[in-house]
């Protein structure tokens, strides 16, 4: 499947405009999402506040299975904002697909493309070190995430890498497997003719349902794990 961005600069540097105007989409959404379901809130919630109360329940507990009791209140805006970016993020693309005559897309998940994934990562890992170090101070946050034992410091240094790269292809991998099976179902139509719409179109529920349950899954397997490499990095071991 060869798939093409297009690309705009500003001045010397060049950006994807796919994934620049996803993501900006996807900001937008969440946005307005939030924005719609908070509206005239209620001492006695219902319908959609009851919506929205439940996935900021559902994201509160993440933090609060994962960091201490104390340091919940300060992660849960945080673990509710990465939840709800990540999973509109992860659906999008999978809902609907917008690729032109010469292959150039136009919609897609900005999950399924690595760098976005791997940027994520990295903000992520990059704000548990920061946090590690910003609470417990530099000398003690080396000595906690590095020296704790200090026989695996080696691995320890290893894993500030392979953190990142686990974390952000994990959720690339998933998301971008999901739309090109979904294309590569859609092209049976194109390559064997109308005649295998009746076998296509339920194949591409089923697998729609499936990775829309995928998408889910993975972003909260992604704030899960943000929140135990930030909690690793608070907590004196």
């Amino acid at each position: 499947m060869d798939e093409k961005s297009w690309f705009f600069h500003v001045g010397p540097i060049w950006f994807d405009g796919t994934v620049t105007t996803m993501i900006i989409v996807t900001c937008l959404i969440v946005f307005f999402l939030v924005y719609g379901f908070t509206r005239n809130l209620t001492l006695k919630p219902k319908g959609k506040q009851n919506a929205i109360e439940w996935v900021i329940d559902f994201t509160t507990n993440i933090v609060g299975d994962n960091m201490p009791r104390n340091e919940v209140r300060n992660f849960s805006l945080f673990s509710f904002t990465l939840f709800m970016f990540i999973f509109v993020a992860n659906q999008i693309g999978l809902v609907t697909k917008i690729v032109s005559g010469d292959n150039v897309t136009y919609w897609k998940s900005p999950t399924a493309n690595p760098f976005v994934t791997m940027g994520l990562a990295l903000l992520v890992l990059t704000l548990a070190n920061y946090l590690g170090t910003e609470k417990l101070g530099l000398g003690k946050y080396i000595k906690n995430s590095f020296f704790t034992p200090s026989a695996l410091f080696p691995i320890k240094l290893m894993e500030e890498f392979t953190n990142v790269i686990t974390l952000g292809l994990r959720l690339y991998g998933n998301i971008f497997a999901g739309e090109v099976l979904l294309s590569l179902i859609a092209s049976v139509v194109t390559k064997t003719g109308w005649i295998t719409l009746p076998l296509v179109i339920p194949l591409e529920m089923i697998w729609i349902a499936f990775s829309l349950f995928i998408g889910s899954i993975q972003a909260y397997v992604f704030t899960t794990l943000s929140m135990v490499y930030i909690s690793h990095k608070i907590e004196v071991e």
